[in-house]
């Protein structure tokens, strides 16, 4: 029965991650076709992250109370409805709207309320060596479908010549994809549900500590990304380099599949020199390659040392996620999960829009070398902090 829920769970997140690749360049693409300066399409973008922390903010609250089973299904079914409410807006005050409604990630990557929910109940399905592995597992999958659905993202529009059906094929897809996930939740059994609510010893004061500290370290990397989104990055090449909506696509295609192969890469270097290293000695080159991009001469340049730094940039996700459920008792994993993806959420909202107002006002490039020096900074503080703080597999 565990193998069995890991599969559905790995199915499901499979198939929201197309839909993530597919928005991470479709949303940043479809604002630049509708003629959003850059501080309007940021903030557009930034509504939908808006949308997702509050509602990482509702499962952090209350999600247990009303099972992971019913929050993933009802999560799915909001986002396809605002994705498609977004699919029929052109003015960016409706635009917003429906991005915060069905919580749209331009992050390029799946950061949302459903994810907290999966992480939470994936340990379930393992024990404490398979942990990280199972980790790296599910995030791999979820590179490739972003792999495969940034690659979609370019197909209709340049069979259509832009026209208004490759538009309509590519926004209904993306819809599409994130109900279809539904399909999987229902089939989970009671076995990824935490205990009732009378079983569960309240969170302990070790681990409100660690998950207080651990909030404020991603609190800045996520700043950091908020600059880097996927979908603010596929702008920033459509307006500096003049490049079609499948070069882009398949430049983000090419970098899913790059941090794609990096989680298992990730998972032998953990069992190796450990979850906190791994984390920070492979995040730090990434963000001194971002440092070049903005740099570069020409797309060419750009996209190799675009690809380069995404080879890197990811191998921090599966051990951070293991990390963080390894370090808190079981029944503490919903709150560990929620809170800290609810401030990776917020800062990830309030710097896009940041991001927005720099390209516009300061250079396209500023944001990207932003985003790397906060990254950067929060990698040299995660290391001190908890350098010394070890899961059970590596106590043991």
């Amino acid at each position: 029965m565990a193998s069995r829920d890991r599969s559905l769970l790995y199915a499901a997140a499979f198939l929201r991650a197309l839909a993530t690749g597919l928005g991470g360049v479709l949303l940043g693409l479809w604002c630049a076709q509708l003629g959003l300066s850059p501080s309007q399409a940021g903030l557009v973008l930034g509504a939908g992250l808006c949308g997702a922390t509050f509602a990482c903010l509702l499962i952090t609250w209350r999600g247990d109370q009303l099972g992971r089973r019913r929050s993933l299904l009802l999560l799915a079914l909001v986002s396809a409805a605002g994705a498609l409410a977004f699919a029929l807006a052109r003015q960016p005050l409706l635009m917003g709207a429906a991005a915060l409604l069905g919580m749209l990630n331009g992050q390029g990557r799946d950061r949302g309320a459903s994810l907290i929910v999966e992480q939470a109940a994936l340990p379930a399905t393992t024990d404490d060596r398979g942990r990280t592995r199972a980790f790296a597992v599910y995030n791999l999958l979820q590179d490739a479908g972003c792999a495969l659905g940034s690659q979609l993202a370019g197909l209709p529009t340049l069979e259509q010549h832009g026209t208004a059906l490759g538009w309509n094929l590519s926004l209904g897809s993306f819809a599409l994809l994130l109900a279809l996930p539904v399909l999987f939740y229902l089939r989970l059994s009671p076995a990824i549900e935490p205990p009732p609510a009378t079983m569960r010893p309240p969170i302990s004061t070790e681990t409100r500590r660690r998950i207080a500290r651990l909030s404020g370290l991603f609190l800045i990397d996520s700043l950091g990304g908020g600059f880097l989104l996927t979908s603010l990055l596929t702008y920033y090449f459509t307006e500096r380099f003049g490049v079609s909506a499948f070069a882009v696509s398949s430049l983000v295609t090419g970098a899913r599949l790059l941090n794609a192969g990096s989680h298992l890469v990730a998972a032998w270097l953990a069992r190796r020199i450990g979850l906190v290293n791994t984390m920070v000695f492979t995040h730090i080159p990434s963000s001194l390659l971002m440092l070049t991009v903005p740099i570069a001469p020409t797309f060419g340049v750009a996209a190799a040392l675009y690809l380069l730094r995404e080879a890197f940039v990811e191998m921090d996700v599966p051990t951070r996620q293991s990390y963080v459920m390894a370090i808190v008792a079981p029944h503490e994993r919903t709150a560990a999960a929620g809170v800290t993806g609810l401030v990776r959420l917020a800062g990830w909202a309030i710097a896009s829009i940041v991001a927005g107002q720099s390209m516009q006002f300061v250079g396209m490039g500023s944001a990207l070398v932003i985003g790397a020096v906060l990254k950067i900074g929060y990698d040299l503080l995660l290391w001190r902090a908890f350098r010394n703080v070890r899961p059970p597999e590596e106590a043991a």
